[in-house]
């Protein structure tokens, strides 16, 4: 009897703690074919964009102008490399305060889609991975191997800490969370699928619905018996939509109908043009599928910009090898200033008609400002500025000093005269290449160029300044994206040895010792402006050659005078009243060359 009561006064306290704390959560999942909030079918409308890639200060007015578009969700990746720079060392502030951007998106009446990765792709460097899981040549990534998912275990479930609390079954708006990412594109290992779902559930993403995404043909390969499937697909032509569909059905007739990415646009790469989307074709199939009652994300929405160094790069597997533009533009809906375009405004006409609901006003966007040209009479040279040399008798890569992102010099001195052709075994990815400091030639990997001819006396320096233009993010290539020269350098069928290895990260251009003196090749160029108002506007950069910029210590992005991208969208949170700093590095550089800001985009054509 004792026992009895004893146990009722157990259940009873139980039920006074749980009255106490009543549930806050709501429930989504797939129930007869269809996706269901709190029990009742919800149709999924949203769009992407990626919160590194648009300034903080402005992600609530891209989430307005994604609600005025008649969205009723956002769907972001989680990039892993800017989240751990070094194995451990996590950061969660200012623009990488992913759940602060989840959070603002569910005060702003939106649900979220969530797209973890590990593997992102969404044509950032390295498809998000973090360089240094490349200091070890023996690892392979996307694979069950140890040394790849032992830290994309840890990495989950830090991650886990900031977004599990965020899903829908806590309150949060994250209704879904894919499991990997357009994984039939790369393989067919289930038991690796598997056990990147087991790796989320573990980090507690168990209150969200977890699904997969693939290209339609690829779902057998990329799927899991247990989990939803989302396709991914293009508009570019009317019944697009309707054939991608068709393809799903075969191999899950029952639902639910989820296109998970809706390709209304396409990126650029350098020496490309600019893209322009048939967006006739892509409102067709919009409504086509709107009309069916099924569910979709849009991408991109918004591309924002892959600031600083994160840019990826494309390849077809065979050799090739495009690195994109900094822009994220996207030909997107809304801009890369998240300006709404004529496109933005016929799907919210689309959007509107298929579900019947007026969505808010579109708010107002201040205009971009021109500002004045801007002379850059400070410099500094590279030559006079190198960091200590790292000695090594053999190459090496970037990823084996430890640097990520950036340049990295190799120097030697050649023992006797020498003449022919200088060979960069496997160089990732652009080279100048000097002989007493004096420019011999380039050899470009988007080219297939991997030699050049010198001629050099006995006791030559020779220089090899070496950028990382974007590791590849796509397809089976990425196991080898190591940054550098990542095999070996030959002279005339010689190997070359007795290296000094400068790494080149320029993280701290405000630093150098900037004056007033000429400079000319690779040089730091620095200039001042003073504003009294701040806009948005968009830094010409055409009259540089090929390198970098920073605005008041922000890295904007590259610059490359190929084209197609000849402005750096500079956002008016980061420009000051009064005065401003901006810093330019040039390879190639000469005296003379000024900035201006423009108030429109500049992502025309090639040269």
């Amino acid at each position: 009897m004792r026992q009895q009561l004893l146990a009722l006064v157990l259940l009873l306290g139980f039920v006074s703690v749980a009255a106490a704390q009543p549930a806050t959560g709501h429930s989504f999942a797939v129930s007869n074919g269809q996706f269901n909030l709190d029990g009742k079918p919800f149709r999924v409308i949203s769009g992407e964009m990626h919160y590194p890639r648009i300034p903080r200060a402005y992600w609530r007015d891209r989430l307005r102008m994604a609600k005025a578009m008649g969205l009723n969700t956002i769907t972001t990746y989680v990039f892993w490399n800017v989240h751990e720079p070094q194995p451990g060392v996590y950061d969660f502030t200012g623009n990488n305060d992913v759940a602060e951007f989840v959070r603002e998106a569910q005060q702003e009446g939106l649900y979220v889609i969530l797209r973890p990765g590990p593997y992102a792709c969404a044509e950032w460097e390295w498809g998000g991975y973090p360089a240094w899981l490349l200091k070890d040549p023996s690892t392979v990534v996307r694979t069950t191997d140890p040394k790849f998912m032992k830290p994309a275990a840890r990495w989950i479930e830090r991650l886990g800490n900031e977004l599990a609390p965020l899903q829908i079954g806590n309150g949060g708006p994250i209704i879904l969370t894919q499991v990997e990412n357009e994984y039939g594109s790369f393989g067919d290992d289930h038991q690796y699928m598997q056990q990147i779902h087991e790796m989320l559930v573990h980090a507690g993403f168990t209150k969200s619905q977890l699904y997969t995404a693939d290209g339609p043909v690829q779902v057998p390969d990329g799927s899991l018996p247990d989990l939803p499937v989302g396709i991914n697909f293009g508009g570019e032509k009317d019944g697009d939509a309707k054939d991608a569909f068709a393809t799903l059905k075969k191999y899950r007739p029952n639902g639910p109908f989820f296109n998970s990415e809706y390709w209304a646009g396409w990126f650029d790469h350098w020496g490309g043009k600019h893209a322009h989307t048939n967006t006739d074709a892509q409102l067709a199939n919009l409504k086509w599928t709107l009309d069916q009652g099924y569910s979709l994300s849009i991408y991109m929405f918004h591309g924002g910009t892959s600031f600083g160094w994160m840019n990826g790069a494309n390849t077809d597997g065979k050799g090739s090898y495009e690195p994109d533009v900094t822009s994220y533009d996207y030909d997107s809906a809304l801009d890369e200033s998240g300006r709404p375009t004529p496109k933005y405004f016929a799907m919210r006409d689309v959007i509107a008609k298929a579900t019947g609901i007026t969505p808010p006003p579109v708010p107002n966007v201040a205009p971009a400002m021109t500002v004045p040209a801007i002379d850059m009479p400070e410099t500094a040279s590279l030559w006079d500025n190198l960091p200590l040399a790292i000695s090594s008798e053999q190459i090496k890569s970037m990823e084996e000093i430890g640097q990520a992102y950036g340049y990295i010099l190799y120097r030697t001195h050649l023992t006797g005269d020498a003449a022919g052709e200088l060979v960069l075994d496997q160089l990732h990815s652009y080279a100048q290449i000097y002989v007493n400091k004096k420019l011999q030639g380039t050899i470009d990997r988007r080219l297939k160029q991997d030699r050049v001819s010198v001629h050099a006396s006995a006791g030559a320096q020779l220089d090899i300044l070496v950028e990382n233009t974007g590791r590849v993010n796509f397809g089976k290539t990425i196991g080898g994206e190591s940054a550098g020269i990542t095999h070996q350098v030959t002279l005339a069928g010689k190997p070359l040895l007795d290296w000094e290895i400068y790494p080149l990260t320029i993280t701290h251009v405000d630093k150098l010792p900037f004056m007033k003196k000429p400079c000319e090749g690779p040089c730091f160029y620095r200039g001042n402006f003073d504003l009294t108002n701040t806009a948005d506007t968009f830094l010409d950069t055409s009259a540089f050659t090929k390198g970098q910029l920073w605005l008041n210590d922000h890295a904007l992005g590259r610059i490359w005078n190929i084209g197609p991208q000849k402005a750096l969208y500079a956002p008016a949170p980061w420009l000051s009243k009064g005065q401003n700093q901006v810093i330019v590095f040039d390879v190639q550089g000469k005296m003379g060359a000024t900035l201006k800001g423009v108030d429109h985009l500049e992502l025309g054509s090639s040269k």
